[in-house]
């Protein structure tokens, strides 16, 4: 090497001794909101940190109550619903897991192929403490673990004990083959059978709590509790209840439950937020915008899911079989029809254009208007020479076009009806919401 070179490699790293090290020290009686708060600045470069991960980190540190094993156990979890193959990696590599209780309740993961809900270690914990603790705050957690006694406000060393306790049992309960299964019938039960549907999990994780809880309290029958869970998810959905703030709202619904039990609560809830005014103007306004992860329209799919309604123009492949094995969301008003004609992007992407279609059907409609490959559909009703779609009956064809929320008047229209024609289908997409929701 460059003598030169060397020595100023030599000088750089004696340079070391001379840098100064940042040191913060936290005093043993500081508040452990205080903690927490520090705890989650200080680690926010990179890839930021969470309550969940200040969770973890309580737990991992745990030397008396098991805690380091409770650690692994919700991280396997979550692992193992990504890749079901590190199940064996688990058995050959980490010796002293592979004999605990936790593994026997994980070895189900590694044959499991659920695309709906493949809780993350947040999830995990979140489900766990809300359905154990009448509480909803991970904050709030990492003060139980600490042995914060909320009442008098000192710290305990039994509160420490219980809570590591309390939360394993809870872990237990979510990781539990029959309850994670049963609680999957529920949800795709109601017609959200894959990830697609699902925008967030903060429903998903209040629906999995709400579900242990009752089939841990027999507060309703057996019977009962899918259909409540099922309806308590869509209604979450469909008001975006646990979009902002949601362990506020967790909290807030938690309490109301505490109360005056589920049913109650889901009724009470229902009165004052489903109003005529609620399905006949915000469910049709929100049907107006563009995305396709808009909550409103994926309870939309939902509905057509769980009635089994055929895809546009099919007599044989189901919404639900394009949704889970291969579709995609298409233009009733094609897209370069509309663009074509002075369309912007806002107005041919609403969510009351959109419509699933196999790959073939949508190239046989390519970019014309809906008055000319409705004319196609129809008259091979007639001529029973298949051009578009594969209905040969024309009752067939107008109960396809109902299910799917189009007005058989579409069959006629251009690109100068496209604004009545919205603004029509909005309303019918509403009208089978509400349909569905009251079904459940």
């Amino acid at each position: 090497m460059d003598p030169e070179t060397l020595d100023e490699i030599l000088s750089n790293l004696t340079a070391i001794g001379n840098r100064l090290v940042g040191v913060i020290d936290l005093t043993e009686g500081l508040d452990i909101n205080i903690v927490t708060d520090i705890f989650i600045r200080i680690n926010s470069k990179g890839s930021a940190l969470s309550q969940g991960d200040f969770v973890m980190s309580k737990i991992a540190a745990d030397n008396c109550y098991g805690g380091n094993m409770l650690r692994k156990a919700i991280d396997y979890f979550a692992h193992l619903f990504v890749e079901p193959a590190f199940y064996d990696y688990i058995k050959e590599n980490d010796a002293e897991f592979a004999e605990t209780e936790y593994m026997k309740k994980l070895v189900w993961l590694k044959d499991d192929k659920e695309t709906v809900y493949a809780p993350k270690c947040d999830d995990i914990l979140r489900v766990a403490f809300m359905h154990i603790y009448p509480r909803a705050k991970l904050a709030d957690l990492v003060s139980l673990l600490s042995g914060r006694d909320f009442d008098s406000r000192e710290y305990r060393i039994e509160i420490i004990e219980e809570t590591h306790e309390k939360l394993k049992q809870g872990v237990l309960n979510v990781i539990n083959k029959n309850n994670f299964l049963q609680f999957m019938l529920a949800i795709r039960g109601a017609g959200f059978v894959s990830g697609k549907l699902v925008n967030s999990y903060m429903a998903l994780d209040f629906a999995y709590a709400l579900y242990l809880r009752l089939a841990i309290s027999k507060e309703v029958s057996v019977s009962e509790v899918k259909r409540i869970v099922q309806k308590w998810y869509v209604f979450s959905v469909l008001t975006k209840r646990y979009s902002a703030s949601p362990e506020t709202a967790f909290y807030r619904d938690i309490r109301k439950i505490n109360e005056v039990g589920v049913l109650k609560a889901l009724e009470d809830i229902e009165a004052a937020t489903l109003s005529d005014n609620f399905w006949d103007v915000r469910v049709v306004q929100d049907l107006a915008l563009t995305s396709t992860v808009n909550p409103t329209y994926l309870v939309y799919l939902a509905a057509q899911v769980a009635g089994n309604d055929m895809s546009l123009l099919s007599n044989n492949i189901s919404v639900k079989d394009l949704i889970e094995i291969s579709g995609d969301v298409h233009h009733i008003f094609p897209k370069e029809y509309l663009k074509a004609n002075g369309f912007d992007k806002n107005m041919y992407n609403q969510n009351a254009n959109f419509v699933y279609l196999d790959t073939q059907v949508n190239k046989s409609i390519g970019k014309k208007a809906p008055c000319e490959y409705f004319a196609e559909a129809i008259k091979q009703c007639e001529t029973k020479n298949i051009t578009c779609g594969s209905i040969t009956n024309i009752d067939v064809l107008k109960e396809n076009l109902s299910t799917n929320c189009i007005p058989f008047e579409t069959t006629n229209m251009t690109f100068a009806d496209y604004e009545n024609f919205l603004e029509e289908r909005r309303k019918i997409m509403a009208k089978k919401i509400k349909e569905y929701y009251y079904s459940l």
